[in-house]
């Protein structure tokens, strides 16, 4: 796949190594008011106070959270973290996806009207979004509630390694299917689905679920064929397997099957291999929205 040297997207907000507290700086509880306020005019808390004062000036901490923690039955700690340091490949896989994301904004433009382009997050290890918190673990996803997409790099290791998925064609299409989401949220099929809960039964839903996720294969191979039809990014030998070998690592058979031996349909959020490889590239093929519709098909 020939990327290099293309226009990159904007649209990029890179939160790597921040990790996902919500906590406030130096914040405090107020139900610990009282007692920090006891403890501060009393003899003995001067005395704490000015001991205190004096290991915050050592370790960089803020005396009133030391304390408070104190108070609140925490145990005295300092913090550890190792700052994130970005490598050559780490840039390069920021870039890749700068340039991915870029291509997938000029293809929507020219397909939707007034296409609102989606915000990429990176970062490392847990982030939080408007949809609460994730951690790595969770893999890439998309918050309609902010309608950005997240995505820790490390996840294209993973890809490679534990699901035997490589090539940068894989990694494009794992972006594009995120963006497939938020053209489901433009197009309103994501507040439908939110109406759906507490509606019908978790089995249900699960069906509901599998047809958006193969919808958005359907949207991501969209992408691919205008891409590819305009050039944007160029394919290589081997590229179009590279995507097809990806959808077919995270189907919900597989993967169940992997992971604990068994297979339960009932259970499918995301789509069985077969039906992940079919949607892309029945988007690929055709490039026409039209063609679509999962939530109409008899068949997937």
């Amino acid at each position: 796949m020939k990327w290099k040297g293309r226009r990159q997207s904007s649209n990029i907000e890179d939160r790597r190594g921040q990790g996902s507290s919500g906590k406030g700086i130096g914040g405090i509880n107020p139900s610990l008011l009282g007692p920090l306020l006891r403890l501060l005019f009393s003899k003995v808390g001067l005395f704490i106070v000015g001991l205190f004062l004096v290991i915050s000036l050592i370790l960089g901490k803020n005396p009133l959270s030391l304390i408070s923690n104190l108070l609140s039955g925490g145990s005295f700690q300092t913090e550890s973290s190792v700052p994130y340091v970005s490598t050559a490949k780490d840039k390069e896989l920021a870039e890749f996806s700068a340039t991915v994301l870029a291509d997938t904004e000029d293809v929507w433009n020219n397909l939707l009207d007034n296409y609102r382009e989606p915000t990429l997050v990176l970062f490392t290890g847990s982030v939080s979004s408007s949809c609460g918190s994730a951690s790595s673990a969770t893999g890439p996803f998309y918050c309609p509630g902010d309608e950005k997409l997240y995505l820790d790099l490390s996840f294209f290791d993973d890809m490679e390694r534990r699901l035997n998925a490589p090539g940068d064609f894989a990694q494009a299409y794992v972006i594009a299917h995120e963006v497939g989401h938020h053209i489901q949220k433009i197009m309103g099929i994501t507040d439908k689905m939110n109406r759906l809960r507490g509606q019908v039964s978790q089995t249900e839903y699960n069906k509901y679920s599998v047809r958006l996720e193969l919808q958005a294969d359907f949207l991501a191979g969209v992408w691919a064929h205008h891409s590819q039809k305009t050039k944007s990014i160029i394919l290589e030998t081997g590229d179009l397997e590279e995507a097809l070998n990806a959808a077919n690592a995270i189907g919900d058979d597989r993967l169940q099957k992997e992971s604990s031996g068994k297979v339960v349909p009932d259970s499918f959020t995301h789509g069985t291999s077969k039906q992940r490889m079919r949607w892309f590239k029945k988007g690929f093929d055709t490039g026409d929205l039209s063609q679509g519709d999962t939530f109409s098909a008899t068949s997937l």
